[in-house]
Formats: C-alpha cells, sequence, structure tokens
C-alpha cells in the first residue's frame, strides 16, 4: 500500500505523521484491498478559527477512489474525523460488495395465449397446468402485440404481481419447420 502525507500552507510534524500513519494502518486490517492512501493537510486562511485546520483522506481501492474532508480547531481532530469519516465509507462500500446477490432467471414456460382483449391491450395465457396468466402488450417481444392470435404458442417468463402472476416476456414459438430452416435443412 502506497501513504503519500503532504501539508499546503503548513509543515508536517513528525508526531502528525506518526498519529497519520497509526490511522492508517487502522483501515488496513479491516479492508485489505486499499492500494493509497494521500492524506493531505492544509491551513485554511479563515477569520474564523474553528475551521482553519483542514484534512483531506483520499483511499484507493480497485475501482473506487474514496475521499473525506473534515475541518476543525485544530489538524488532529480534522484528521481524526475525517478518518472516522472515511472507515464508514469503506464500511458501506464492504457492505455494497457483499450485498451482490446473483439471480437465477428460471427457463422460460410455455403456454398458449388464451384470450386477446385487443382494445384493452392484454391477454391471458393458458399454461400447461391450466392456470392463467395475464400479460400487457408491453410484454410482447420479437413480434407486435397485433400480429398475436388465439390459440398461439408462446415463451414466457412469469412473476408474480399485484392481482396473480403475470407474464413479463412473451415471445412467439417458432414453428419445428422454421427452427430447422433458420439451420439450413428440414428433416
Amino acid at each position: 500500500m502506497d501513504l503519500q502525507i503532504e501539508g499546503r500552507h503548513v509543515a508536517i510534524t513528525s508526531e502528525w505523521r506518526r498519529a497519520i500513519e497509526a490511522r492508517v494502518a487502522d483501515l488496513h486490517p479491516g479492508h485489505n484491498d486499499v492500494t493509497h492512501v494521500r492524506v493531505t493537510l492544509t491551513k485554511q486562511d479563515h477569520k474564523r478559527a474553528e475551521d482553519s485546520c483542514e484534512a483531506l483522506v483520499v483511499v484507493q481501492v480497485p475501482r473506487h477512489t474514496l475521499t473525506a474532508r473534515k475541518q476543525a480547531e485544530s489538524f488532529e481532530e480534522a484528521f481524526r474525523d475525517a478518518f472516522s469519516a472515511m472507515d464508514i465509507e469503506l464500511d458501506r462500500l464492504s457492505e455494497k460488495r457483499g450485498a451482490h446477490e446473483v439471480r437465477m432467471t428460471a427457463p422460460p414456460e410455455r403456454g398458449v395465449i388464451s384470450k386477446l382483449l385487443r382494445d384493452e391491450g392484454y391477454g391471458f395465457i393458458a399454461l400447461e397446468d391450466g392456470k392463467e396468466v395475464y400479460f400487457h402488450r408491453n410484454a410482447v417481444h420479437d413480434m407486435t402485440f397485433e400480429a398475436l392470435e388465439d390459440g398461439m404458442e408462446v415463451s414466457l417468463n412469469i412473476e408474480p404481481g399485484n392481482d396473480g402472476p403475470q407474464a413479463t416476456t412473451v415471445n412467439p414459438v417458432p414453428s419445428v419447420v422454421q427452427r430447422y430452416a433458420d439451420k439450413g435443412s428440414v428433416t
């Protein structure tokens, strides 16, 4: 891990350097993927003493750069607050990375269009088990809603809806002859 400590309008004391290095070491064990840390202490030329010392902490981890900037009356207080804020940011990033869930999508089901209400823009598909599934015209893919007909075989993906199961995608099922024709031979 690379550590860079710099001062703007202020000289970095050996005491501050040791304190910053200790804070960085505290960041590192819980977050092993930290590749670079830059700490910049800046003496602001403000009339208010309470925000004249600023600490900026920049931490790089793979694919992310996090920053924490705090102002206080003393540099010790400013970099302590900045490192506390950085701990929170690193924890949030770890939680976000750990929260990735892998969605497994079920293979599409097959059914037959049982009712088509063209004027209203929706219809129903009968599944093999006898259940009917609602679909909206926006769920139709690879053809237009107007090209659908009662009795047409379709493949569909189903999710729970407000009033029962509904199709999120509806695709035409190519005929066997068409399927083989696309491959160049018919048996």
